[in-house]
């Protein structure tokens, strides 16, 4: 079985409030992009795979869970510096484990979405799995089960379950179906080379606050009005450390972008124009 999971876009992100439990409340727009996506395959133990083919020149990293039900072969251009057996489609795999009884599986994934990027890859492949394996095992989970499933596996991975506009709240895995429609715009999304931003740092010096307009209020306004009123609260950090995105977005306005923001926690950007 193969998939193909596609990365997010943030449109607007307002952190509220810290939690007791040291995460944040945000509030988000998770809106799909399908021009970005990584290739999944995950097969039967004794199965065969067509997917290692499309890994020849590319650095792999292979590895077999201690029990021998689990291996991962992992690709991608720049290498692999992470251990396979932790990378989030097998976190999936045991996850479901924890609970049912599956057969031995093979996991292949050619890495293609930007990593430190705010896109979400990690968490789509994530959610894409925990798909994938529960009908492979024949475990017959819903959207919902799977996306509490994701939901223990990273604030936005429940999302990516259901793969269109919706918007989070919480950790940002509460979500909500948000009627919008982007149809009409060209969207881009740029990921500048050599920037890779971690999340906990995009937090340090953040600041929680409610917004001045609740985000389903400014996300109702024309889109002309967002480049004033809709707000990566992100931003304040990462382009204080990051200047080059700064100048990023003001560069995506001079070239005619109704809309232009950090994606998450960066370093992608993207414009809708």
């Amino acid at each position: 079985m193969i998939t193909y999971p596609n990365v997010k876009l943030n449109l607007g992100l307002n952190v509220l409030s810290k939690r007791p439990d040291g995460y944040h409340n945000l509030e988000t727009l998770f809106v799909p992009y399908m021009g970005i996506h990584d290739t999944l395959e995950i097969v039967e133990g004794a199965d065969y795979s067509r997917t290692v083919a499309g890994f020849e020149g590319l650095p792999v990293v292979q590895a077999v869970s201690p029990d021998g039900k689990l291996m991962i072969t992992i690709a991608r251009r720049g290498g692999v510096d992470w251990d396979p057996l932790k990378d989030l489609t097998a976190k999936a795999y045991f996850l479901l484990a924890e609970e049912f009884k599956l057969p031995p599986m093979k996991i292949f994934l050619e890495k293609t979405s930007p990593v430190g990027a705010g896109l979400g890859g990690g968490s789509a492949d994530a959610a894409f799995a925990l798909r994938m394996i529960s009908e492979l095992a024949g475990l017959g989970l819903s959207d919902d089960a799977i996306a509490r499933k994701a939901a223990l596996l990273g604030s936005d991975c429940a999302f990516f379950v259901y793969n269109r506009p919706m918007l989070g709240t919480g950790r940002g895995e509460v979500l909500e179906p948000f009627d919008i429609d982007l149809s009409r715009f060209k969207i881009e999304v740029t990921v500048p080379e050599g920037v890779s931003v971690s999340t906990a740092d995009a937090y340090r010096g953040i600041v929680p606050a409610a917004p001045a307009k609740p985000l389903r209020e400014v996300l109702l306004q024309d889109p002309s009005t967002w480049k004033q009123d809709l707000v990566n609260d992100f931003e304040k950090t990462v382009f204080q450390k990051y200047p080059v995105l700064a100048g990023l977005k003001e560069s995506l306005y001079r070239k005619g972008a109704v809309y232009a923001a950090m994606s998450g926690s960066g370093s992608a950007l993207f414009s809708l124009s």
